[in-house]
Protein backbone atom coordinates (compact mmCIF):
# COMPACT_ATOMS: atom_id res chain seq x y z
CA UNK A 1 0.00 0.00 0.00
CA UNK A 2 1.51 3.61 -1.10
CA UNK A 3 1.10 6.31 1.25
CA UNK A 4 -0.90 9.61 -0.45
CA UNK A 5 1.57 12.20 1.16
CA UNK A 6 0.84 15.48 0.72
CA UNK A 7 2.64 19.37 2.11
CA UNK A 8 1.60 20.01 5.30
CA UNK A 9 -0.95 23.26 5.58
CA UNK A 10 -2.05 25.40 8.29
CA UNK A 11 -5.86 23.79 7.62
CA UNK A 12 -4.33 20.82 8.88
CA UNK A 13 -3.82 21.39 12.78
CA UNK A 14 -7.58 20.29 13.26
CA UNK A 15 -7.18 17.12 12.05
CA UNK A 16 -3.90 16.73 13.14
CA UNK A 17 -4.37 17.43 16.74
CA UNK A 18 -6.51 14.08 17.64
CA UNK A 19 -3.94 11.99 16.53
CA UNK A 20 -1.05 13.53 18.37
CA UNK A 21 -3.39 13.47 21.74
CA UNK A 22 -3.22 9.61 21.13
CA UNK A 23 0.58 9.20 20.88
CA UNK A 24 2.09 7.60 24.27
CA UNK A 25 4.72 9.66 24.47
CA UNK A 26 4.93 13.25 23.18
CA UNK A 27 7.90 14.82 22.01
CA UNK A 28 9.02 18.78 20.60
CA UNK A 29 9.14 17.48 16.96
CA UNK A 30 6.06 16.31 16.17
CA UNK A 31 3.76 19.01 17.51
CA UNK A 32 1.90 20.59 14.60
CA UNK A 33 3.56 24.18 15.14
CA UNK A 34 7.12 22.55 14.28
CA UNK A 35 5.87 20.43 11.79
CA UNK A 36 4.25 23.10 10.02
CA UNK A 37 6.22 25.95 10.48
CA UNK A 38 9.45 23.39 9.77
CA UNK A 39 7.89 22.13 6.38
CA UNK A 40 9.67 24.00 3.79
CA UNK A 41 13.45 23.68 5.31
CA UNK A 42 13.07 20.08 5.39
CA UNK A 43 10.72 19.36 2.80
CA UNK A 44 8.26 17.65 5.48
CA UNK A 45 5.00 15.84 4.15
CA UNK A 46 2.20 14.07 5.75
CA UNK A 47 0.15 11.02 5.07
CA UNK A 48 -3.31 9.62 6.45
CA UNK A 49 -3.51 5.58 6.88
CA UNK A 50 -4.63 3.38 9.60
CA UNK A 51 -5.37 5.29 12.49
CA UNK A 52 -1.73 7.31 11.89
CA UNK A 53 -0.34 10.24 10.61
CA UNK A 54 2.69 9.28 8.55
CA UNK A 55 5.61 11.92 8.12
CA UNK A 56 8.13 11.84 5.62
CA UNK A 57 11.21 14.06 4.99
CA UNK A 58 12.56 15.12 1.69
CA UNK A 59 15.58 17.15 2.45
CA UNK A 60 18.40 17.21 2.69
CA UNK A 61 17.51 13.61 1.87
CA UNK A 62 14.64 11.63 1.95
CA UNK A 63 13.60 9.91 5.74
CA UNK A 64 10.66 8.99 7.37
CA UNK A 65 9.78 10.02 11.04
CA UNK A 66 7.68 8.03 13.52
CA UNK A 67 4.37 7.50 12.94
CA UNK A 68 1.77 9.67 14.96
CA UNK A 69 -1.33 7.74 17.30
CA UNK A 70 -1.99 5.13 19.19
CA UNK A 71 1.34 2.98 19.25
CA UNK A 72 -0.12 0.34 21.77
CA UNK A 73 -3.23 -0.30 19.31
CA UNK A 74 -1.18 -0.58 16.13
CA UNK A 75 -1.10 -3.99 14.12
CA UNK A 76 2.24 -3.32 13.26
CA UNK A 77 3.53 -6.92 11.07
CA UNK A 78 0.52 -5.97 9.06
CA UNK A 79 1.97 -2.41 9.12
CA UNK A 80 5.13 -4.11 7.67
CA UNK A 81 3.37 -5.35 5.09
CA UNK A 82 1.47 -2.70 3.54
CA UNK A 83 3.82 0.45 4.13
CA UNK A 84 7.17 1.22 2.59
CA UNK A 85 8.81 3.16 5.70
CA UNK A 86 9.74 -0.24 7.31
CA UNK A 87 12.24 -1.57 4.65
CA UNK A 88 14.21 1.58 5.61
CA UNK A 89 14.77 4.09 8.00
CA UNK A 90 13.45 6.06 10.66
CA UNK A 91 14.74 8.88 12.27
CA UNK A 92 12.89 11.05 15.45
CA UNK A 93 11.70 7.39 17.11
CA UNK A 94 10.64 8.52 20.88
CA UNK A 95 12.10 6.21 23.30
CA UNK A 96 8.43 4.32 24.38
CA UNK A 97 7.89 3.29 20.71
CA UNK A 98 11.74 2.26 20.14
CA UNK A 99 10.95 -0.12 23.40
CA UNK A 100 7.60 -1.03 21.60
CA UNK A 101 9.59 -2.09 18.31
CA UNK A 102 12.30 -3.47 20.06
CA UNK A 103 10.02 -5.91 21.68
CA UNK A 104 8.16 -6.53 18.67
CA UNK A 105 10.71 -7.17 16.32
CA UNK A 106 13.54 -8.00 18.01
CA UNK A 107 16.67 -8.95 15.63
CA UNK A 108 14.82 -7.96 12.56
CA UNK A 109 15.55 -4.34 13.97
CA UNK A 110 18.49 -2.24 15.09
CA UNK A 111 17.71 0.69 17.57
CA UNK A 112 20.52 3.20 18.34
CA UNK A 113 19.94 6.41 19.88
CA UNK A 114 20.45 9.56 18.83
CA UNK A 115 21.77 11.99 20.81
CA UNK A 116 21.71 15.18 18.76
CA UNK A 117 17.75 15.06 18.82
CA UNK A 118 16.70 14.18 22.54
CA UNK A 119 14.42 16.94 24.17
CA UNK A 120 16.24 19.06 26.90
CA UNK A 121 13.20 19.07 30.14
CA UNK A 122 13.56 20.98 32.83
CA UNK A 123 11.74 21.97 36.00
CA UNK A 124 9.34 24.78 35.32
CA UNK A 125 9.54 26.39 38.94
CA UNK A 126 13.67 25.82 38.99
CA UNK A 127 13.83 27.78 35.56
CA UNK A 128 11.03 30.60 37.31
CA UNK A 129 13.08 30.65 41.12
CA UNK A 130 16.54 30.27 39.72
CA UNK A 131 17.71 29.25 43.18
CA UNK A 132 20.62 27.78 44.99
CA UNK A 133 24.34 28.04 44.01
CA UNK A 134 23.68 26.24 39.98
CA UNK A 135 21.49 29.29 39.30
CA UNK A 136 24.01 32.03 40.51
CA UNK A 137 25.15 33.50 37.35
CA UNK A 138 21.92 33.03 35.23
CA UNK A 139 19.81 34.95 38.26
CA UNK A 140 22.77 37.48 39.01
CA UNK A 141 22.36 38.19 34.70
CA UNK A 142 18.91 38.21 35.29
CA UNK A 143 18.81 40.84 38.24
CA UNK A 144 21.12 43.05 36.46
CA UNK A 145 18.93 43.40 33.36
CA UNK A 146 16.27 44.07 35.79
CA UNK A 147 18.08 47.17 37.49
CA UNK A 148 19.72 48.46 34.31
CA UNK A 149 16.78 48.69 31.92
CA UNK A 150 13.44 50.18 31.82
CA UNK A 151 11.39 46.99 30.92
CA UNK A 152 8.18 45.29 30.23
CA UNK A 153 7.11 42.24 30.26
CA UNK A 154 4.20 41.66 27.59
CA UNK A 155 2.25 38.78 26.31
CA UNK A 156 3.19 38.15 22.53
CA UNK A 157 -0.21 39.70 20.50
CA UNK A 158 -0.80 39.88 16.84
CA UNK A 159 -0.34 43.68 17.25
CA UNK A 160 3.33 42.99 18.30
CA UNK A 161 4.03 40.62 15.67
CA UNK A 162 5.90 43.54 13.35
CA UNK A 163 8.04 45.01 16.13
CA UNK A 164 9.09 41.18 16.68
CA UNK A 165 9.69 40.63 13.19
CA UNK A 166 11.71 43.90 12.70
CA UNK A 167 13.53 42.52 15.45
CA UNK A 168 14.53 38.98 14.28
CA UNK A 169 15.05 40.86 10.75
CA UNK A 170 17.85 42.69 13.11
CA UNK A 171 18.97 39.82 14.49
CA UNK A 172 19.74 38.07 11.15
CA UNK A 173 21.65 40.83 9.76
CA UNK A 174 23.92 40.42 13.02
CA UNK A 175 23.98 37.00 12.76
CA UNK A 176 24.39 36.73 9.06
CA UNK A 177 21.99 34.67 8.28
CA UNK A 178 21.64 34.58 4.82
CA UNK A 179 25.29 33.10 4.55
CA UNK A 180 23.88 30.29 7.17
CA UNK A 181 21.57 27.59 5.70
CA UNK A 182 20.65 26.80 9.61
CA UNK A 183 19.75 29.89 10.76
CA UNK A 184 18.31 31.34 7.29
CA UNK A 185 15.81 28.38 7.86
CA UNK A 186 14.77 29.34 11.32
CA UNK A 187 14.21 32.74 10.48
CA UNK A 188 12.02 31.20 8.01
CA UNK A 189 10.08 29.50 10.44
CA UNK A 190 10.08 32.20 12.74
CA UNK A 191 8.69 34.35 9.75
CA UNK A 192 6.17 31.66 9.42
CA UNK A 193 4.33 31.51 12.70
CA UNK A 194 4.54 35.12 13.93
CA UNK A 195 2.62 35.99 10.02
CA UNK A 196 -0.01 33.55 10.87
CA UNK A 197 0.17 34.42 14.63
CA UNK A 198 -3.86 34.26 15.07
CA UNK A 199 -4.19 31.28 12.98
CA UNK A 200 -2.08 28.76 15.61
CA UNK A 201 -4.07 27.32 17.87
CA UNK A 202 -2.42 27.08 21.65
CA UNK A 203 0.58 29.13 20.34
CA UNK A 204 1.58 31.52 23.47
CA UNK A 205 4.42 33.65 23.73
CA UNK A 206 6.24 36.88 25.45
CA UNK A 207 7.92 39.93 24.83
CA UNK A 208 10.41 42.08 26.33
CA UNK A 209 10.00 45.75 25.62
CA UNK A 210 12.98 47.89 26.59
CA UNK A 211 11.57 51.50 26.60
CA UNK A 212 8.84 50.70 24.24
CA UNK A 213 10.86 49.13 21.90
CA UNK A 214 11.60 45.10 21.27
CA UNK A 215 14.06 43.52 22.91
CA UNK A 216 13.25 39.96 23.09
CA UNK A 217 10.57 37.08 22.16
CA UNK A 218 9.87 33.59 23.25
CA UNK A 219 7.38 31.46 21.44
CA UNK A 220 6.33 28.29 22.59
CA UNK A 221 3.06 26.01 23.18
CA UNK A 222 1.38 23.42 25.50
CA UNK A 223 2.12 20.49 25.12
CA UNK A 224 0.44 17.86 27.87
CA UNK A 225 1.82 18.97 30.90
CA UNK A 226 5.18 20.66 29.21
CA UNK A 227 5.81 24.12 27.94
CA UNK A 228 7.51 24.01 24.43
CA UNK A 229 9.58 26.43 23.80
CA UNK A 230 10.18 27.10 20.20
CA UNK A 231 11.70 30.18 19.27
CA UNK A 232 13.93 32.63 21.71
CA UNK A 233 15.52 35.67 20.57
CA UNK A 234 17.05 38.75 22.28
CA UNK A 235 18.81 42.21 21.70
CA UNK A 236 22.43 42.09 22.41
CA UNK A 237 21.98 45.30 22.67
CA UNK A 238 21.16 44.35 26.61
CA UNK A 239 23.02 42.63 29.26
CA UNK A 240 21.46 39.49 30.16
CA UNK A 241 18.10 39.82 27.41
CA UNK A 242 18.26 35.95 27.07
CA UNK A 243 18.05 35.27 31.05
CA UNK A 244 15.29 37.12 31.31
CA UNK A 245 13.18 36.61 28.37
CA UNK A 246 13.94 32.75 29.47
CA UNK A 247 12.94 33.01 33.36
CA UNK A 248 10.17 35.87 32.38
CA UNK A 249 8.27 33.65 29.58
CA UNK A 250 8.41 30.36 31.83
CA UNK A 251 6.68 32.70 35.22
CA UNK A 252 3.91 33.87 33.14
CA UNK A 253 2.96 30.85 30.79
CA UNK A 254 3.38 28.46 33.59
CA UNK A 255 2.68 28.71 37.05
CA UNK A 256 0.06 26.84 39.87
CA UNK A 257 -2.80 26.82 37.81
CA UNK A 258 -1.81 25.93 34.90
CA UNK A 259 -0.94 22.84 35.46
CA UNK A 260 2.20 22.63 33.57
CA UNK A 261 5.18 20.99 35.27
CA UNK A 262 8.38 21.21 33.04
CA UNK A 263 9.75 23.27 30.46
CA UNK A 264 10.60 21.20 27.06
CA UNK A 265 13.52 23.39 25.44
CA UNK A 266 13.86 21.01 22.31
CA UNK A 267 16.96 19.43 20.57
CA UNK A 268 20.69 21.36 20.36
CA UNK A 269 21.22 19.11 16.57
CA UNK A 270 24.81 18.65 17.95
CA UNK A 271 25.83 21.86 17.91
CA UNK A 272 28.41 22.45 20.82
CA UNK A 273 27.36 26.01 21.53
CA UNK A 274 23.70 25.15 21.77
CA UNK A 275 24.53 22.15 23.61
CA UNK A 276 26.35 24.08 26.48
CA UNK A 277 23.69 26.60 26.43
CA UNK A 278 20.74 24.08 27.09
CA UNK A 279 23.32 21.95 29.69
CA UNK A 280 23.68 25.10 31.66
CA UNK A 281 20.20 25.50 32.58
CA UNK A 282 20.39 21.80 34.39
CA UNK A 283 17.99 20.03 32.83
CA UNK A 284 16.17 17.31 34.61
CA UNK A 285 16.04 15.08 32.02
CA UNK A 286 16.20 13.78 28.23
CA UNK A 287 13.14 12.79 25.84
CA UNK A 288 15.52 10.71 23.99
CA UNK A 289 14.97 9.63 20.83
CA UNK A 290 16.42 6.55 18.24
CA UNK A 291 17.18 5.82 14.98
CA UNK A 292 15.49 2.58 13.80
CA UNK A 293 16.98 0.51 11.10
CA UNK A 294 15.02 -2.27 10.31
CA UNK A 295 15.92 -5.67 8.76
CA UNK A 296 13.18 -7.22 7.37
CA UNK A 297 12.51 -9.72 4.28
Amino acid sequence: MALEFKPIALSDQKTFQPYLAKCPQVTSDYSFVNLWSWASAYGLEWAQADDFIWIRQNRPAPQYWAPIGDWQAADWPRYVEQFQQFKSQMVRVPENLARLWASEFGADIAISEDRDQYDYLYDAEELMALSGNRFHKKRNLLNQFKNKYEYQYVAMTSELVDAALAMQANWCTWRECDSDAALANENQAIAKVLSHWDELDGIMGGCILVKGEMAAYAIGERMENMLVVHFEKGSTDYKGIYQAINQMFVEHATGASSGIRYVNREQDLGDAGLRRSKESYHPIEFLKKFQADFHLS
